[in-house]
């Protein structure tokens, strides 16, 4: 085993260098992987680093020859390494629009879109913050520059100013905030944006003041296999389709309420794929839509395409 894991490695190295700097081009005629042998770079929005990892560590255990080069950024690139053929395989949370697909398309590729997922978006905050409810309405104002204050969420807060933090400008947090929350109104008020998810948690965790909004997984409690509980560093918000949040008809982004539609912060997880020969990017497709690919998927805390979720009536105690 020892063995087999350092010969590994060498071959790894070697093709890394020689193939794969992973925001470089690749010509055709260097392209001599198979669905489970060499080196190759992906692309994944950075929401998604924690699952999309576990993926690849447990690919590559199983298919020694095979090295998955994850270039973990925010949507915008990550689309465009596909665009630029730097990249056949990108994890993002949409599809190619008709522009991008024609695009392709001319090039001679004929992307394949692939759903592995239904994730939720968590809002967080500090541990000192008595209001873990929130509306969606009330969350689209915060985000258009209507609410800036605490005490216009809640009269009784004294935490003054409201702030709220995205992981990044063109991450697909922010394009989901637009599009899906504020429906096509543009972003105003106290907003600001870190490089990564892991730093929208660190920031909430010291500033009582500030609403973070990052993926679910990277809040879940990797301790508990039941998915039923979240990170102790900060609040998960309750959050409501209705004007008003109460405690009734709040709900936490757990994967039972993501999968029947009562947490209203969702979107979906695509594989997309642009390999014309069925290489490594295809094979590493094929299993993040596989039985033991979607198994990884459940116990990050997302919903996966093609698992049942075991559904359990979680209510917290107010």
């Amino acid at each position: 085993m020892k063995t087999n894991r350092l010969l590994k490695s060498v071959y790894m190295i070697v093709v890394v260098l020689t193939l794969c700097s992973c925001h470089g081009r690749q010509s055709n005629d260097k392209y001599t992987d198979t669905a489970t042998s060499g080196v190759i770079p992906i692309s994944a929005d950075e929401s998604f680093r924690d699952i999309i990892q576990q993926e690849i560590d447990v690919f590559e255990s199983i298919y020694i020859q095979a090295g998955i080069c994850p270039i973990y950024t925010d949507e915008v690139d990550a689309i465009d390494l596909l665009l630029k053929d730097s990249v056949r395989l990108a994890i993002t949370s949409r599809k190619l629009t008709e522009q991008e697909n024609k695009y392709l398309e001319s090039k001679k590729f004929f992307p394949k879109e692939i759903k592995i997922a239904t994730d939720g978006i968590a809002l967080i905050v500090n541990k000192q913050n008595p209001d873990s409810l929130i509306s969606v309405p009330t969350l689209k104002k915060i985000l258009t520059g209507e609410i800036t204050r605490w005490d216009q969420v809640d009269s009784r807060s004294r935490l003054g100013e409201l702030m709220f933090v995205f992981d990044h400008t063109n991450s697909s947090t922010v394009r989901f905030a637009v599009d899906s929350i504020c429906q096509g109104d543009s972003l105003r008020g106290n907003l600001s944006a870190l490089k990564t998810n892991a730093a929208v948690i660190d920031y909430v965790e010291k500033t009582p003041n500030a609403i973070g909004v990052i993926g679910v997984s990277w809040v879940g409690n990797k301790s508990d296999s039941t998915q039923l509980s979240f990170s102790e560093r900060v609040t998960v918000m309750s959050v409501s389709k209705e004007a008003v949040a109460t405690a009734q008809n709040s709900y936490k982004p757990y994967q039972a309420y993501i999968a029947l539609g009562q947490y209203p912060l969702v979107r979906e997880i695509y594989a997309v794929l642009t390999d014309p020969r069925s290489g490594l990017a295809s094979g590493f497709a094929t299993f993040l839509a596989s039985d033991r690919g979607q198994r990884i998927i459940l116990r990050s805390g997302v919903v996966p395409a093609t698992q049942n979720v075991r559904i359990v009536n979680v209510r917290d105690t107010w």
